[in-house]
């Protein structure tokens, strides 16, 4: 069962964006069963996905925090054949200090989901909050892969540098060296130079690792959010449902699907 990491410790580098349009890829054009698991206490993933957070009795954190909830209890079907969530909300806030006396509390999420197996699941894809506390750590311990999108700014690198050293020294620390940063995904991509020097920084500092398609900017994926649909419903031939499907693709370690030319550019 793969398990990928969408992790950043920054806001606003689209990363629930592309963890929930990756799960609804694979689920849609692989076949995969998949479980997206949101971790971050604004429940973003949750509400992309038309889940409303405030009214469900148990999330991601009950799911934690108390081991008589089962996972079967928490999960909650999208309307993406093949893809469930687990929601996440506020309580998650509050999850560090309730298991701060439990020995194995960098384990509760990866313990958790051994029944994510059984339960037949192909894929476990995690957003994770924009901080490394105790919720991302359970992330990297439970996962297999991890995916750092990078947003085209100013001091991109140096953070994107420096997940990937937690990245790593995680993987150490848990005896697993093989842990490591899968896939660079650069986003909000405009044609300028700055964005321009500091994709070829990245291609310096992660050869093989950089995704071929960033992520620019389509008005299409902020509405799609805002209906609770992904972009492949709510606008299956934009140029942003190309984008995303063709990094999907590049995660998923398939060919990417060639993006048709248009005369005006995404900025």
């Amino acid at each position: 069962m793969r398990r990928i990491a969408f992790i950043n410790e920054k806001g606003g580098t689209c990363k629930t964006t592309l963890a929930v349009n990756t799960a609804a890829w694979l689920a849609r054009e692989r076949g995969l069963r998949v479980l997206l698991v949101d971790l971050d206490t604004q429940g973003h993933a949750s509400k992309a996905l038309g889940l409303d957070v405030r009214t469900l009795p148990r999330n991601v954190f009950h799911l934690l925090t108390d081991d008589a909830v089962r996972l079967a209890d928490v999960v909650r079907p999208s309307a993406v054949p093949g893809l469930d969530v687990l929601p996440s909300y506020k309580e998650m806030a509050d999850f560090p200090v309730v298991v701060a006396a439990d020995a194995r509390r960098s384990h509760r999420l990866a313990d958790r989901l051994e029944a994510a197996k059984e339960a037949g699941y192909d894929a476990v894809v995690f957003d994770s909050p924009p901080s490394m506390g105790l919720t991302t750590r359970n992330i990297l311990v439970a996962a297999t892969e991890v995916v750092v999108p990078v947003a085209l700014t100013y001091l991109a690198l140096d953070g994107c540098a420096e997940v990937a050293d937690t990245v790593r020294q995680v993987g150490e620390a848990e005896g697993r060296p093989d842990l490591g940063v899968t896939k660079v995904v650069p986003t909000l991509y405009r044609k300028t130079a700055l964005a321009t020097a500091i994709l070829e920084r990245l291609k310096a500092y992660f050869p093989g690792s950089l995704a071929a398609t960033p992520l620019g900017y389509d008005v299409k994926v902020d509405e799609a959010q805002s209906h609770g649909k992904t972009i492949f419903e709510y606008a299956p031939r934009s140029r942003g449902a190309q984008m995303l499907a063709a990094i999907a693709a590049e995660i998923h370690g398939g060919p990417a699907p060639r993006m048709r030319k248009r005369a005006s550019r995404v900025e």
